[in-house]
């Protein structure tokens, strides 16, 4: 597995405007989560969102974004239902009970990206889609654990695939962490699976988006039409959950958590 390019060490200032960010996207996820209900059309969420954004003057991370040759990202939120894993498009969809909905949010202040993604349950919900989203959140908490000094890139994506295959379930291979800054994604991937002890030896300053992406049944995905839906190759649920942390002296920083938020 390659690593790409040198992974980037922030300063002092970098840090404190990141940190600033991740308030923001934590801040306005936990409004976004409260309007997460059956009969609720999926681009509200959007429309919420974008006047947030706007409200609090900061600019959209996914607005336009269209790396690769994609077309360009419509919307300020990428909103994911039951099968769908990331990257759903908002539009006319209601929200039903027993779904379960990703929210996905990133915004840039001051030059610096913040990106954060929870899966919550749409009223009741089955076990098996309660316990996937347990696990999935296990998952990112315990791969943000290995984010400290002297641990190895690999240790955070093997803890996150060590924990999902214990449960029975399969993380998505084809849609990974990666470092975030100036960028919305930066140098390096961080797969959510692997061998621990490979790769870079984590220092202070370098800040990664961790987003397990866990299913219930294969890891395969199929995309849809629009480019950006990727779904389950089986139609089996999937949840995401996403925090973007800083490496400290002490240990990990999670910079998108509020009181409150997941």
């Amino acid at each position: 597995m390659s690593y790409g390019e040198q992974i980037p060490v922030r300063s002092r200032r970098e840090i404190d405007i990141m940190r600033e960010a991740g308030r923001h996207v934590a801040e306005i996820l936990l409004v976004l989560r409260e309007q997460a209900k059956p009969g609720v059309k999926t681009i509200e969420f959007h429309r919420a969102a974008a006047a947030m954004i706007e409200e609090r003057g900061l600019v959209s991370s996914f607005v336009g974004y269209g790396p690769g040759g994609l077309p360009p990202y419509p919307s300020t939120i990428c909103i994911s239902v039951n099968e769908e894993i990331v990257h759903g498009i908002p539009g006319s969809r209601e929200l039903e009970k027993g779904d379960i909905l990703s929210l996905d949010f990133g915004i840039m202040s001051e030059g610096f990206h913040g990106d954060s993604a929870l899966t919550v349950p749409i009223g009741e919900v089955t076990e098996q889609a309660e316990i996937l989203i347990d696990v999935t959140r296990e998952c990112l908490y315990l791969g943000i654990e290995q984010m400290v000094p002297g641990n190895r890139l690999s240790d955070i994506g093997h803890a996150v695939e060590t924990r999902a295959k214990a449960g029975g379930y399969s993380v998505v291979r084809q849609f990974v962490g990666h470092g975030i800054g100036k960028n919305l994604h930066e140098p390096p991937q961080i797969p959510n699976y692997g061998r621990p002890g490979r790769g870079p030896r984590l220092l202070p300053g370098m800040v990664f988006a961790i987003e397990p992406m866990v299913n219930v049944g294969t890891d395969k995905v199929r995309m849809l039409e629009d480019e950006w839906t990727a779904v389950t190759a089986d139609g089996e649920l999937s949840a995401h959950f996403e925090h973007t942390v800083l490496i400290t002296e002490d240990g990990p920083e999670i910079l998108t958590h509020v009181e409150g938020s997941h």
